[in-house]
């Protein structure tokens, strides 16, 4: 596998690669002097159409520590705003040398495109596509969850409750962590389930409570503020009666079970600020545990491991 596009893409041994090597990558990070000098003279373009600062800034450390050379191209005040299509602006990075390109694009699709072109010869990871995908998130959780439920995920049961239509986070969940054997079930309104979700590994249902004291991982997904005027549900107040975080619903876990959100949180509509502290919340541990993981996917990319299915430090 030459580039990161979908979760869907990692069989359970490449995963499993990933996420032994973000660990290896967090141990590192502990030691006084952070940087590898693994990825010198490699050259790693985060070329962000989209904003999003938590996982620009994420790649960009990944790439930093691994001592890569990196060049941050947004498309704002650039020559994409002056109508610059995605073929020339991936045709000016393959000039510049890029041995590895992040794209995050409202496009859905347009990781993939720039992949299967090959308008770039480099590594092609994509940082969130559309309504699409967003796979090194859907990595960084599985890691989360690994760290804070101790081990192998197989036979888990992991909670996503929210606006799943519009979530390309959930779409990048559902898939990994089905192929590394947990039990999914989404939690939402009908109105925010996309269509063809039945054929998606995991189950669905429009009722949250029964589902919360079975559970290993509950996930909060954010709900964009521009679909609470847009009839997907009654109110704000309404969603978070009905599919809200908060103490109460905390309560009913089982001892040991956690609680993430990929951020950006809005307190008091999915999660309360109660929750979002608490000590089952591991949201602070999700943004540090992105660096690890991204680390892990460049150096397995770039170093050709993900290609082959070998390990390059065996």
């Amino acid at each position: 596998m030459r580039h990161l596009v979908s979760a869907g893409d990692l069989s359970r041994d490449q995963a499993l690669l990933v996420l032994d090597t973000a660990r290896e990558m967090a141990a590192l990070q502990q030691r006084e002097i952070k940087k590898l000098p693994t990825l010198r003279g490699r050259t790693v373009v985060n070329l962000f159409y989209e904003d999003s600062t938590r996982t620009r800034i994420s790649f960009e450390a990944a790439a930093k520590r691994l001592s890569a050379d990196v060049i941050n191209f947004s498309a704002k005040g650039s020559s994409v705003s002056k109508g610059e299509s995605l073929k020339d602006t991936a045709l000016t990075l393959q000039a510049m040398g890029a041995d590895a390109v992040v794209v995050r694009h409202s496009a859905s699709g347009a990781a993939h495109r720039l992949a299967a072109t090959g308008w770039v010869d480099g590594a092609i990871v994509n940082a969130g596509d559309g309504t699409h995908e967003h796979p090194t998130q859907a990595l960084l959780d599985a890691y989360t969850m690994r760290e804070r439920l101790g081990g192998d995920l197989a036979g888990r049961r992991v909670l996503i409750v929210g606006d799943v239509l519009h979530s390309r986070v959930a779409r990048s969940n559902v898939l990994l962590l089905a192929t590394l054997g947990a039990q999914v079930v989404l939690a939402a309104p009908p109105t925010l389930l996309p269509v063809g979700v039945e054929q998606w590994p995991c189950e669905t249902t429009y009722d949250l409570d029964p589902q919360l004291a079975k559970a290993d991982v509950v996930m909060a997904l954010r709900v964009q503020r521009e679909r609470m005027t847009e009839a997907f549900f009654p109110s704000a107040r309404e969603y978070s009666r009905r599919y809200g975080l908060d103490a109460a619903r905390a309560a009913v876990l089982q001892d040991g079970a956690i609680v993430m959100h990929p951020g950006p949180m809005n307190r008091g509509v999915e999660i309360t600020a109660e929750v979002a502290d608490s000590a089952r919340s591991t949201i602070v541990e999700q943004v540090a545990n992105g660096v690890s993981v991204r680390m892990a996917v460049l150096y397995l990319l770039l170093g050709g491991a993900l290609q082959t299915g070998s390990d390059p430090r065996a």
